[in-house]
């Protein structure tokens, strides 16, 4: 039977295919080390240049779903940017284990001091307007904190001795942790902080401000690093100064345009099937759910905090996790400067500030504006990876984020659990994207 001419034509183009496979080839390779030259003023990348590659993908994948085989998280989420694609997404485990929920990528979670890089920014858009300067006076725009006094100890009776605030506490102080505002404790002085109660949720931020500004300081401003309710105070600093309630101001210059909808202090009926439940961590393995923090979110409550509250998504919070790697801009908008991220993420801290209550244990670094920058390379293999100048913050319920310039790297985990990562969740993540630290 004689071959039809199309079978003849495939038949002669399959020839044609094996002569041609090692030529072929070789363009292949020619293309992939050309890929990574620059054409005019673009890049093209291929999987070789990133750091998330399809064998990291694996590995944070082992990593992830290693924390949920054990027992010790329900459920967890990571969500991966890297130099302007979508380079990871995976989610494992439950958002609610008890109504076998799975854990996905539209999960609603409480973000906690993940909310206070938001505030920061909210506040630095009036910087940038020139309604403040750094280093004003707090008391300039808020006489609440004036003649603010300094707690030293008790006299014979148990009476507090105070003294005078060596100088004022300036608007740098409230964004990198150094007023000296003390938080609630077993302590004298946290024991008033406790009494006067000034985070109760029924309180606004101008009452907030008024009882808070009522109580001594725990050390000068300026002296230590202390992390409490600065940006809170931040927050109140926000609504004085526009004019406008704080949760309006953030969310008509910061969160509306970033098409972050979903990112609220207060989650409507329709969106509640979709957010997650919170476990605590009771022993190696065991965890159990957690209901007391609920009603933060499911009512409306005159306290508006600028160091948590806030509820996300990991597609919400990756909008502005990308806005910083882009300093201030994403999709034509714009929310800051690039000089202004670059201040945000450069460290505050002076030297001589050598009180720095849980920051050390961040690995090598120092502080900017509601941000950790990193400041060195690991120091050993046991520190929090990371690149020199990235910055990132994380929250109580051991969510986490990070802004890596270097390498035009944005990452965002989710998970919900307390007590705030007891498990090396958080190093066991940064190990996965990075690789283990090779320490010279």
């Amino acid at each position: 039977m004689r071959s039809s001419p199309l079978k003849k034509r495939l038949n002669n183009y399959k020839l044609h295919l094996m002569k041609t496979t090692s030529i072929s080839m070789a363009i292949a390779m020619l293309a992939l080390v050309l890929s990574c030259k620059e054409t005019g003023n673009e890049k093209v990348q291929t999987t070789e240049n990133l750091i998330v590659s399809d064998s990291v993908t694996l590995r944070i994948d082992s990593v992830l779903k290693s924390f949920v085989a054990a027992g010790d998280i329900a459920g967890v989420s990571a969500l991966i940017y890297e130099k302007d694609k979508e380079v990871y997404f995976n989610a494992f485990g439950f958002a609610d284990v008890e109504a076998q929920k799975p854990m996905d990528r539209s999960t609603i979670v409480q973000i906690y001091s993940m909310t206070k890089p938001v505030t920061g920014t909210a506040l630095m858009t009036l910087f940038e307007e020139g309604k403040f300067q750094l280093d004003d006076p707090l008391e300039k725009y808020a006489p609440e904190f004036a003649n603010m006094k300094v707690y030293v100890g008790e006299d014979s009776s148990g009476k507090p001795i105070l003294e005078d605030a060596r100088r004022p506490i300036t608007i740098r102080d409230i964004t990198r942790h150094t007023a000296g505002f003390a938080g609630a404790s077993d302590t004298p002085l946290g024991k008033m902080v406790a009494e006067a109660d000034a985070l109760n949720r029924n309180n606004n931020l101008v009452e907030m401000a008024e009882k808070m500004g009522k109580l001594p300081l725990q050390f000068h401003p300026g002296e230590e690093w202390l992390y409490g309710p600065c940006v809170d105070v931040q927050a109140f600093l926000v609504e004085r100064i526009s004019g406008m309630p704080y949760q309006q101001y953030v969310r008509e210059h910061v969160l509306d345009k970033l098409g972050m909808e979903e990112t609220r202090y207060f989650i409507p009926e329709n969106d509640r099937n979709r957010f997650a439940a919170l476990y605590r961590r009771t022993g190696k393995g065991t965890i159990e759910r957690d209901t007391l923090t609920y009603s933060n979110y499911l009512e409306k409550w005159p306290l508006t905090r600028g160091g948590s509250g806030l509820t996300s998504t990991l597609d919400d919070y990756i909008k502005f996790a990308r806005m910083l790697v882009h300093e201030g801009s994403i999709d034509s908008v714009e929310i800051l400067k690039p000089e202004t991220v670059q201040l945000m993420a450069t460290n505050q801290l002076a030297d001589s500030i050598n009180e720095r209550h849980f920051l050390p244990s961040k690995g090598q670094v120092g502080f900017g504006i509601d941000f950790a920058v990193r400041t060195a390379p690991p120091a050993n293999a046991d520190e929090n990876n990371g690149v020199v100048g990235e910055f990132f913050w994380d929250g109580a319920a051991s969510t986490l984020f990070w802004v890596d310039p270097v390498n035009d790297l944005t990452a965002v985990m989710f998970v919900q659990l307390f007590p705030y990562d007891q498990i090396g969740l958080h190093k066991s993540f940064r190990d996965a994207v990075y690789g283990p630290i090779e320490v010279e």
